[in-house]
């Protein structure tokens, strides 16, 4: 990608109603752009961060069998009712202009519609277990929407779902899926831990969320700097500096961000929506189910949050919008197309600083406010030694690299 094509432009000041590190440097560098409270557009860079994210989330719920699908926002107002959720106060209902009063509301979450799905599929114990999941848009009616993606009136989100033949099958595939969270989350370059929690408007029992240490979360969590065990506060009978219930260790609090969570939802959604299976023995039961929710957008405002400095963000390889800052100065435009172009037909990904009339000093800004994990300087000065600057995000140190060798570097 040509810098000069982008979509987007850099600002040199911070948004001036904005103090989370994520609000200032994803709007200051063009990966978002604020509608309103809680509400964003991603723009070109934004979205090529979420489409990394989306991709390592697809890759590990696809390894632990879920199937991926796709459920409409509108939700109709039965569904909601049947369970005794229409009336949840994080809901936008949508009333047709014509209309009286609201038949449906838009999604916050899919239990209901999946569970009715379900039950078109499932009728026997050979039809279970299974599992699906969507990412989609959700919308909660938030009216704390503030620190840029962590918390939104709109959202992308990946909620899977999962369908047991008793409690115990239910729980061994929470493990699973315990485990492939915290793939994911260390895919992303973010360590979470794993937190009791309650259950809120999804279900009566405890749950458990995965919490990342952040001096901005709203979240306060109790956690045990020897075993890692946790809890969050709302729930927790944990002190700060007090024993660990498991090991031993001692207990800090911290503030933190959740970025998932985990919910064992039992019976309460496939008894409401009459969801049930036939045993082996032929008596009839009812499915028990999970769910299983990560925030696309609130992870990659927590990436920001975590991978950052006072120039801009420092993105881990793994979700960054390109791998490469290519930057030429003293006009060697000749040769930093050739650059450009040979590291592109070896499927590297390329920002590709073209600017004309831009200083070094301004490129090099630029540079640290993207935060891609590399970058390239071509120079006269460079060139007299057939070589680039090379120079790591997070890093302080820059090397020359022979230009013979930059591809096999990269």
């Amino acid at each position: 990608m040509k810098l000069s094509q982008l979509f987007s432009r850099t600002e040199r000041q911070a948004p001036k109603d904005e103090t989370s590190a994520n609000a200032q440097f994803l709007e200051r560098g063009g990966f978002v752009y604020k509608n309103n409270s809680g509400i964003y557009t991603f723009l070109p860079l934004g979205w090529r961060v979420m489409g990394k994210i989306a991709q390592i989330i697809r890759e590990e719920m696809n390894t632990i069998g879920g199937q991926e699908i796709f459920m409409p926002a509108l939700v109709d107002k039965r569904y909601m009712e049947a369970t005794g959720r229409w009336d949840v106060d994080v809901a936008f209902e949508v009333r047709g202009k014509k209309e009286k009063e609201a038949r449906f509301t838009l999604g916050w979450s899919h239990e209901e519609i999946i569970t009715e799905i379900a039950s078109k599929f499932i009728n026997s114990y050979k039809d279970l277990p299974f599992s699906a999941y969507q990412i989609q848009t959700k919308f909660r009616d938030e009216p704390r929407a503030k620190s840029g993606l962590l918390r939104g009136k709109e959202f992308m989100m990946k909620d899977l779902y999962s369908f047991h033949s008793s409690e115990g099958d239910m729980m061994n595939f929470y493990s699973e899926v315990r485990t492939a969270y915290n793939k994911i989350f260390e895919r992303c370059g973010l360590k979470a831990f794993y937190t009791l929690a309650a259950g809120g408007v999804f279900t009566a029992s405890t749950t458990n969320e995965f919490q990342v240490i952040s001096s901005v979360g709203e979240d306060t969590i109790f956690v045990c700097t020897q075993c890692e065990y946790a809890e969050n506060k709302e729930i927790s009978s944990l002190k700060n500096e007090s024993l660990c219930l498991k090991c031993g260790g001692k207990v800090k609090e911290e503030k933190s961000i959740e970025v998932g969570n985990i919910f064992p939802l039992g019976t309460k959604y496939t008894e409401a929506l009459h969801l049930q299976y036939v045993s082996e023995r032929g008596e009839k039961n009812f499915v028990v189910m999970g769910s299983y929710g990560i925030g696309l957008s609130r992870l990659m405002g927590t990436a920001v949050e975590v991978h950052h400095d006072e120039k801009g963000i420092i993105w881990p390889e793994s979700i960054a919008p390109f791998k490469v800052y290519l930057i030429v100065l003293d006009n060697e435009w000749e040769k930093g197309n050739q650059i450009y172009q040979k590291l592109l037909d070896k499927g590297v990904e390329v920002l590709y600083d073209d600017r004309e009339g831009k200083t070094a000093g301004e490129k090099f800004a630029d540079a640290d406010l993207f935060g891609l994990p590399i970058r390239l300087v071509l120079s006269a000065k460079t060139l007299k030694e057939k070589s680039v600057e090379l120079k790591r995000r997070n890093q302080g140190k820059t090397e020359l690299v022979k230009l013979s060798s930059i591809e096999k570097i990269l």
